[in-house]
């Protein structure tokens, strides 16, 4: 072992005055042998205290403990001296915070002002608990972390109905308990809806027990594996087949903060161009371009709104990347520009594959550059794709990164505003890429089995950057593979899903997943991608799709056509209502958008977040409920069912449509409407809408809508504008409001305006909802006059109605009053 450190002195056990701690000690005393196949830490043979962090030495390994924040205790350990500390999912530094650290013969005791850490010494061990001494998670006695060759893992004590979520883009129950899962990204076409591993890793995941909770990423781009007591009953464990055990154990009472602290770690996204958040219409695929026109001018004419249109890779000339079909698309400017003026933006997809090809210019200036993967001898590593054999850019060297970027410029001076990332996990015919080939891996090279999980994430940040240098505004970046941090540079979906109603369901927990692993801009194809929806089921998936992150329309090749009127005109009128109040949304949706790059706090919300403790959001009949933002509770059904099963947590709800009152803590039969998603507002809440429009290139009229419905609780929104499309929000050319609900002293205030930006809207309208006819009201000290008002968000659909009577339209009555917008606050008493 290392000569530098110091052998451990034998101190009094204190805890400063705070409450005793009832250490776990292991039953017996073992140590490791060599002739075992599992290799153990054995016992602490020194340790070193270096400011915030532990340097720690055992019978077979080496470990760091350190104190990244007063939330955050950072686990390295290897059977080696540990290597380079570098990673691309973690970009904060260590943050400083106080520290004690005392021990005894037994203990070594790891304290900051929010979580204690116990290291046990014989043998080696770590357990975490609470300051006020409850154990949050601790190392499973006997096990601990050991290696299997190169494989490492650790195993942490199942604690009594201990519920585990998050872990990214995973299939299966929101409670993972009893399931394991394997992170290597993969090309799953048609997936089943248990198939695992699908396209990205996210090895970060909330456990859950005793009203405790906790989060643990493991950073490591290996192949990593995770048990949640499956076929056992002793343990949850966590590892990856090579590379160290890195672990970042995260403790906050409220499991929001565990979400918003992970963030910190691996960083948060950026505002997304306004357009990027209206509906887009896609499939495999539009050509020529007078198609991809006609599709647009039919939206148009159909006042269905639109902001995208997206090119899968038959724009291409022969799928070759960096290129267009001359035959289909003569004039890709022409056409971009001809959309821009109907208000649409395109989005392009991109693969990593380069065609070997003489006189391909992508490809002889990769060769020329040097910038593809290779095997050992020094071959480029080549595969089957979409044009056929192809080399691959090494997205984990900055000379790949560098070329690719450039590259992206081909693209920006056609006029495309957004670039979809698809095929990176690597895939390609065959699905097994050799595990020799070699990756620069920024600066320290490796093979296929450390790289493979990152390459995804890393195209995707290269054709950020290159968007972003070459656009000249916010552009739109979509990925299908990637690893932990890929919201720093891209929205995800949910690759290849299938037409079926148990698609569309489980796709909703895919998008709750990946929220509560810090992915904040997600979708799903809209309708399923493989096969052909039923009328009922694509009617559904349209009126869910409007409360989604990423509202996109997708359908394969060799399936029927997917845009709304190709479904009849009874769904027509459904996508056309949906559409349409995604768009009124807009301003509560976007002022969510703004929340998520503060504090990573997703916009699709699982109920999970706000009401961890609530057993019943764990039950399968209700998992699949949502809030989208922080106020919409979106109850998702299957298309052919009449009647759903419902649970309303704590507070009272609004019915959005009709207004009327719903008691929380309670489960209840809905009957269902085949014209009707069931969403409801929590009380206290504020809803910022706008006038209808059909694109975002379009002004809303000059009046927001601010919709306040009573309640008994305390809450706050924050409201935000900026121009859609530039950085100078960067700089302070924004227009944010802290909106205040203070239900104790019966206020809403407007609190001064915060930026340089101008508010588009010149005129607020109160819509109170939920107040007695006779409420008396003020505004500034001074009294004002609500007047009675009727709001209706859907259009009525008289066919829908078997009788053939006309429905009345469905709506609720409320007071309003309109005030200028004035930048100062504005304090409203009722």
């Amino acid at each position: 072992m290392a000569q530098n450190t110091t052998v451990l002195s034998q101190k009094e056990t204190s805890n400063n005055g705070l409450n005793p701690i009832k250490i776990h000690t292991p039953n017996k005393e073992y140590s490791a042998t060599q002739n075992s196949p599992v290799l153990s830490p054995g016992n602490i043979v020194s340790m070193k205290e270096n400011g915030q962090q532990l340097a720690i030495e055992t019978q077979n390994a080496y470990v760091q403990i350190t104190a990244y924040t007063a939330s955050i205790i950072r686990i390295r350990m290897d059977k080696k001296q540990l290597g380079r500390d570098f990673s691309y999912a973690v970009i904060e530094e260590p943050q400083p915070c106080k520290t004690n650290v005392t021990e005894n013969e037994n203990t070594i005791v790891f304290t900051t002002d929010s979580v204690r850490t116990i290291i046990n010494k014989k043998p080696f061990s770590v357990a975490f608990y609470t300051i006020d001494g409850k154990l949050i998670s601790e190392d499973e006695k006997g096990l601990g972390t050991s290696w299997i060759g190169n494989q490492v893992t650790t195993y942490k004590t199942l604690q009594k109905g201990e519920r585990f979520i998050g872990l990214g883009e995973k299939t299966g129950n929101l409670d993972r308990a009893g399931t394991g899962y394997t992170n290597w990204n993969n090309d799953n076409f048609g997936y089943s809806i248990s198939a695992d591993p699908l396209y990205s890793t996210i090895p970060f995941y909330i456990g859950i027990h005793d009203h405790i909770n906790y989060g643990i990423f493991l950073d490591n781009t290996y192949q990593s594996d995770f048990n949640f007591g499956a076929s056992n009953n002793r343990f949850s464990s966590f590892g990856a087949v090579g590379g160290e055990m890195n672990y970042y154990f995260i403790y906050r009472t409220q499991l929001k903060d565990i979400i918003t602290d992970y963030t910190a770690l691996t960083g948060r996204m950026q505002m997304p161009p306004l357009w990027s958040i209206g509906y887009q219409q896609n499939r495999y695929s539009y050509y020529p371009d007078a198609e991809v026109m006609r599709i647009a001018r039919t939206l148009r004419e159909k006042k269905i709104p639109a902001d995208g249109i997206t090119l899968d890779i038959h724009y291409m000339d022969k799928y070759k990347l960096f290129t267009w079909d001359k035959k289909r698309f003569p004039d890709p400017v022409k056409m971009n520009q001809d959309l821009e003026k109907l208000g649409f933006k395109t989005t392009v997809i991109v693969d990593p594959g380069i065609k070997v090809e003489d006189g391909y210019a992508a490809h002889e200036d990769g060769i020329a550059k040097n910038i593809f993967v290779k095997y050992p001898d020094g071959e480029n590593y080549t595969a089957q794709v979409w044009p056929g054999w192809c080399n691959f850019p090494d997205f984990t060297s900055t000379k790949g990164r560098d070329w690719w970027e450039n590259k992206i410029k081909i693209l920006a001076n056609a006029g495309v505003d957004g670039i979809w990332n698809d095929m990176n996990e690597i895939a390609s015919w065959g699905n097994k890429m050799p595990n020799n080939v070699l990756f620069n891996y920024d600066g320290e090279p490796t093979t296929t089995l450390q790289a493979h999980n990152v390459y995804g994430m890393q195209m995707a940040r290269s054709s950020f950057e290159g968007a972003k240098a070459s656009f000249a505004r916010r552009p739109f970046i979509l990925t299908r593979a990637g690893y932990a941090g890929l919201q720093r540079y891209t929205a995800i979906w949910t690759g290849d899903n299938r037409s079926e109603d148990n698609h569309m369901i489980a796709g909703i927990r895919l998008l709750n997943s990946l929220g509560l692993s810090g992915v904040a801009f997600t979708g799903m194809d809209i309708g399923g991608f493989t096969g052909n929806p039923t009328i009922p089921l694509y009617a559904r998936w349209i009126q869910i799709g409007a409360f989604t992150p990423y509202f996109r329309n997708h359908t394969a090749v060799n399936t029927k056509s997917s845009e709304p009127w190709t479904f009849g005109e009874e769904v027509t009128e459904i996508a056309r209502n949906f559409i349409g109040l995604r768009y009124k949304l807009l301003p509560y949706i976007y002022s969510n958008f703004y929340e998520a790059t503060q504090d990573g706090l997703p916009v699709m919300r699982s109920l999970a977040i706000d009401y961890a403790f609530d057993s019943h959001i764990y039950d399968t009949r209700y998992q699949n409920e949502y809030l989208f933002g922080s106020s919409l509770l979106v109850l998702p059904y299957e298309s052919e069912h009449q009647f759903g099963e419902a649970y309303f947590p704590a507070g009272n709800w609004y019915n959005l449509f009709s207004g009327k009152l719903q008691k929380g803590n309670e489960e209840k039969v809905l009957k269902l409407s085949y014209s009707k998603l069931p969403v409801y507002v929590k009380e206290s809440s504020i809803i910022p809408m706008q006038s209808l429009i059909q694109t975002t290139a379009e002004q809303p009229k000059d009046t927001l809508y601010l919709n306040i419905y009573k309640g008994d609780i305390n809450n706050h929104f924050v409201y935000y504008e900026d121009d859609g499309e530039s950085y100078k929000y960067e700089q302070g050319d924004f227009y944010k409001r802290v909106m205040q609900y203070d239900a104790a002293n019966k206020t809403l205030r407007l609190e001064s305006v915060e930026g340089s930006l101008a508010s588009k809207f010149k005129h607020i309208k109160l819509i109170m909802h939920g107040f007695d006819a006779d409420q008396k009201f003020s505004i500034n000290g001074q009294d004002a006059k609500f007047k009675k008002d009727f709001v209706a968000l859907l259009t009525p659909i008289s066919k829908f109605d078997p009788q053939g009577v006309a429905n009345p339209l469905e709506g609720e009555d409320v007071l309003s009053c309109v005030i200028t917008n004035s930048n100062n606050t504005i304090s409203i008493k009722y």
